[in-house]
């Protein structure tokens, strides 16, 4: 019975499993630590494509994804503030990060899982601080890692010797084209190419499956990681389509070249690696910088060929007037406030749209554009008033039902991002037009700073619609202290330019009285935004008459 099929394959697809599930575990942990400076690296890589590549490779070996680098992309390509050449290369960098992590996670590190493991669990119960939590979760994650593979190559063990198993992963090796397609598709359901090539790596080390699949079966999991990406962005904007597309004719166009190549010559005699392990991670690494190196010499030439595919609509999609506010379940408590809470998250997800556009107004400003996010501040502001009023309405059949206290705290948040609408619209619309006037520019530094708060802002007031929209306790809590850390951070860049005005920087003085303004504008956008932790922060007791409690 030990040996059964059944059990086998079990096992196997356990320790699978678990492998996908610590690679994520791992990367979560990286986002929640040091997202923030990963993003602020990935803005600041545009100087030139190599510079970008190497921060695109360095972000996902932290990462352990090139997906979640190119999530992270997407958001700062939306916002305008990468362009698609750099951001192609940032991807292809990425790529050849996702193949070192593979590397490095089949090292001689894994000697280390105990003390991983016993430093992560303690890092993660023990410290009250949120990043040495986060750092205990990256330490578990790698752990588990390593342990994972172990039971791979466990449970795999017994397939050695089973006669079904060898025809299987015989055929496979007959049939490379199918074992590059399942392998694409396997990277693709798990959303982890860097898993899958793990997975594929462990078994040839086994001699379970050949290296001629294995090869097919990793370039396969490179065209599934590129696909990953593709699928996610599909609702994006056309630069970012054009870059994730550009990205998976070069990385899947060439995995289909070198499979073309592996089935008329004998790749695996060249292969470097004195183990089928280490030929097949070899050939995920020289892959991967091959298509780097490549890739950087045709970024422009992809990016056009992507936008033959996706082409631009030549036009901004016109702002939708449309209303979650249902009048026939006025007298239905629960659902009338459900209807409510739906109309404030789109409130929020389009003063996030309107954040994104204003900070562009300040690089190159555009009358139309300020125009839009005018009417799209008087449309924010009916909406409001219209929630108030359906709020008013909500009736409960139950004499003894509270309605009120949740109808005001829901149409306190309503007003408090009419008010975020406002800021952006007319303070931030009025500077960037004064700015353009006037003729004048940040200092480099100065403009930085500002873009790197202005970043700080717009993922608080993303973190608060999750808030409304799961009601998360912890969450809550973390955006009040983003709340007071933002103060600070306004109160230290504050600081940064006082000190430019006394070095007599001509840039710093022109621009001085719009740049204090900007920071303070963006300051109280952000508390706009964080106030709607503050009702169910006091619904669950966790506020002091001021601030936070503690524990």
């Amino acid at each position: 019975m030990e040996n059964s099929p059944v059990l086998i394959l079990l096992n196997l697809a356990a320790a699978a499993a678990l492998l996908i599930w610590s690679v994520r575990l791992v990367r979560t942990g990286f986002e929640r630590a040091f997202g923030g400076h990963l993003r602020q690296s990935l803005r600041h890589s545009t100087k030139n494509r190599f510079a970008a590549a190497v921060t695109g490779a360095v972000a996902a070996v932290l990462l352990q994804s090139s997906t979640a680098v190119a999530l992270l992309l997407a958001g700062f390509m939306t916002a305008g503030t990468i362009g698609t050449t750099s951001g192609l290369a940032i991807i292809l960098g990425a790529d050849l990060g996702s193949a070192i992590v593979v590397q490095l996670l089949t090292s001689p590190l894994a000697m280390l899982t105990p003390l991983l493991l016993l430093l992560g669990v303690m890092f993660f119960l023990r410290s009250s601080r949120r990043d040495l939590r986060q750092i205990g979760r990256i330490l578990i994650g790698l752990a588990l890692i390593f342990m994972s593979l172990d039971l791979i190559r466990e449970a795999s063990a017994p397939l050695s010797a089973s006669e079904m198993a060898k025809n299987t992963m015989a055929y496979l090796s007959g049939d490379i084209l199918t074992a590059f397609l399942l392998a694409a598709l396997f990277a693709w359901l798990v959303h982890s190419s860097v898993a899958a090539v793990l997975l594929f790596a462990t078994l040839a080390e086994q001699t379970i499956l050949p290296l001629e699949a294995a090869f097919a079966m990793v370039l396969g999991a490179n065209l599934g990681g590129a696909l990953i990406a593709f699928f996610l962005t599909l609702q994006s904007n056309t630069d970012v389509r054009r870059v994730i597309l550009g990205n998976l004719i070069l990385r899947g166009g060439g995995a289909c070249i070198v499979l073309l190549l592996l089935s008329s010559f004998e790749l695996a005699s060249l292969m470097s690696g004195t183990t089928p392990l280490q030929q097949v991670l070899n050939l995920h690494l020289l892959f991967n910088g091959a298509l780097l190196l490549f890739g950087l010499g045709l970024l422009k030439p992809t990016t056009h060929l992507a936008g033959v595919f996706q082409p631009s609509n030549g036009s901004s999609q016109e702002n939708i007037v449309r209303s979650a506010l249902d009048p026939t379940v006025i007298n239905q408590p629960v659902r009338a406030f459900a209807c409510a809470q739906r109309e404030l998250v789109e409130m929020g997800n389009r003063i996030e749209i309107m954040l994104r556009d204003a900070m562009k107004l300040f690089d190159s400003y555009d009358e139309d554009a300020a125009g839009r996010l005018r009417a799209e501040q008087i449309q924010i502001e009916q909406k409001s008033l219209d929630l108030r009023v359906y709020l008013s309405n909500i009736r409960s059949s139950d004499a003894k039902e509270d309605t009120g206290t949740r109808a005001f705290d829901l149409a306190g948040i309503a007003v408090n991002l009419e008010s975020g609408a406002d800021v952006i619209a007319r303070k931030m619309g009025d500077l960037a037009k004064r700015k353009n006037n006037e003729k004048t520019s940040f200092s480099e530094e100065g403009w930085r700073e500002l873009s790197d708060f202005h970043d700080k802002v717009l993922r608080n007031i993303q973190h608060a619609i999750a808030v409304l929209m799961s009601k998360d306790v912890g969450a809550a809590r973390e955006l009040v202290e983003q709340k007071e850390l933002v103060r600070d951070v306004e109160q230290t860049l504050e600081r940064k330019h006082l000190t430019r005005l006394r070095q007599g920087l001509t840039e710093s003085i022109e621009t001085s009285a719009i740049h204090i303004d900007l920071l303070r504008s963006l300051k109280m956008l952000n508390t706009a935004f964080a106030m709607i932790a503050y009702p169910l922060l006091k619904e669950q007791g966790e506020l002091l008459e001021s601030r936070l409690t503690g524990g």
